[in-house]
């Protein structure tokens, strides 16, 4: 292996870490453009103690992508 196949490896490797990490807002108002797979973690208080929601752009339809809301487990201390 040479060290440039190396280096593109790892950018690659970071690039898909970074994808796979869920954004946060604090309203649903402010997810502007959902994309197919993404997911956005909103913390709105509108789900029980303990957990949060969570959009996700689910399958394309005529009017544009179609935004699954489901409240999950928080991971971690709330954030301010």
């Amino acid at each position: 292996m040479t060290a440039s196949s190396i280096l593109l490896g790892g950018l690659a490797l970071a690039a898909l870490a970074t994808s796979a990490m869920a954004e946060q807002a604090s309203r649903e108002q402010d997810i502007v453009d959902l994309r197919l797979g993404q997911r956005i973690l909103v913390d709105d208080g509108s789900c029980p103690s303990g957990e949060i929601k969570e959009v996700s752009g689910a399958r394309m339809t005529a009017t544009g992508i179609l935004r699954v809301r489901k409240c999950i487990p928080r991971l971690g201390p709330r954030k301010k």
